[in-house]
This record gives structure tokens, C-alpha cells and sequence, in this order.
């Protein structure tokens, strides 16, 4: 594929936590491991997704430990290539507080207000996020051309993948929004400026199935 300028880039969220289990907003300054159901859930669609991706691949991972773990579990016999600037968005005041905690929270209910565009109280804004993911994954994408992988897999955060696919496609941020294991199965091509988006498919049924 990339002989071609092309390369299939896959983007899969992390495992479940305990913060994902409780509703918790779980962002950069968390780094809580897996919790006992994202594991077995991971564990179980493993062999599925292994299939799909196939072989002459590159595994990337965020550097947070749902991260890496749940690239282990998927890949035990590769080590991830930690890219550590690959992290959720920085929540601020708002990290481990659940909806309901906060509700009563006018700063919270500012940033509703704002459609989720304006920075989060002590944390960052979502086009910062934005910025800092795309070139964090751009630059991994580089890394995997010059590699020659046939296939980049990163497994890295819900907001990474939002970030990627809304700046990728010019759509709408929260349009693409996955559950953990989910995730997009893409095709990159290289050009001059940089990277295109040519295709791209949710792989979240095929997993499962």
C-alpha cells in the first residue's frame, strides 16, 4: 500500500475503566488501568480483531495505561509504539467528576452553553485538542510510511478519534463518538500537504460479530 502514497490507518478506543463504568470524566491527568470488564471484553474480541487488521502492521499506542494495556491485550506479541502526546483531553477542574456532580456547577453549565467549544475551567479547549492530536497522529502516520507498515493500528482515546475524524472529514465532532473497542478502519493518502482522508468504515459491528 504504500508504494501506492496509501496506507489503512486504524483508530480503536481503549478498554473499559472504572471511570468509563461510573460516568466519569476521564481525561489527560487520569491514567487508571482497565478495569476487570474491559479486559474481558478486550480479550474476547482479540482474535476478531487481529483478522480484521492482518498482517505487516505497525501498533501505536497513547501513552496512558488503558491505552497500552489494551494494545497488549489485542497484540501480545508486539510491543506498542507509545506516542506520548496520543492523550484524551485535558478536563481541568471538571477530571473525575461525573454529570451529576457537576450539575449545579456554573462553569459546567457555561461550557454546555458552549456546545463544548469553550477550554474546560483549568484544562484545554477542544480545538487545542484538536491541534495536538492530529499532529501527534500525523507524525506516527510518517513513522509508519517510513516503516513501510501496510497498516498503522492506534489504540488510543475516544476524544483522539473524535479529534481525527471531525478535522479528517470537516464533520461534526460528536458524529463520531465510539463506545471503548470501537473505532474507524481508515485509508490515508500521503500528499505534498500532508495527510487525506480517502475512505473510511466503523468497525465496531465487525468486531463483535
Amino acid at each position: 500500500m504504500n508504494e501506492d502514497g496509501l496506507i489503512r490507518v486504524v483508530l480503536i478506543r481503549h478498554g473499559k475503566t472504572a471511570s468509563n463504568l461510573e460516568k466519569r470524566y476521564a481525561g489527560r491527568r487520569n491514567d487508571d488501568p482497565l478495569c476487570p470488564e474491559g479486559i474481558r471484553e478486550l480479550e474476547s474480541i482479540a482474535p476478531q480483531f487481529r483478522a480484521l487488521v492482518g498482517d505487516g502492521r505497525g501498533v501505536f499506542s497513547g501513552a496512558l495505561k488503558r491505552c497500552v494495556e489494551s494494545a497488549r491485550i489485542l497484540f501480545p506479541d508486539v510491543a506498542p509504539i507509545v506516542v506520548e502526546e496520543l492523550t484524551e483531553i485535558d478536563f481541568g477542574d471538571f477530571e473525575g467528576k461525573t454529570y451529576a456532580e457537576l450539575a449545579d456547577d456554573p462553569r459546567y453549565q457555561a461550557w454546555l452553553e458552549s456546545g463544548g467549544t469553550a477550554p474546560f475551567p483549568g484544562g484545554e479547549s477542544r480545538a487545542d485538542f484538536i491541534k495536538r492530536t492530529v499532529e501527534s497522529l500525523e507524525m506516527a502516520i510518517e513513522a509508519a510510511f517510513a516503516g513501510r507498515f501496510e497498516t498503522a493500528v492506534f489504540v488510543c482515546h475516544g476524544g483522539n478519534i473524535m479529534a481525527f475524524m471531525s478535522r479528517k472529514t470537516c464533520g461534526e465532532y460528536f458524529d463520531f463518538q465510539v463506545p471503548p473497542c470501537g473505532g474507524y478502519e481508515t485509508t490515508i493518502r500521503k500528499t505534498s500537504g500532508g495527510f487525506e482522508l480517502i475512505s473510511f468504515d466503523r468497525v465496531d459491528d465487525r468486531l463483535r460479530a
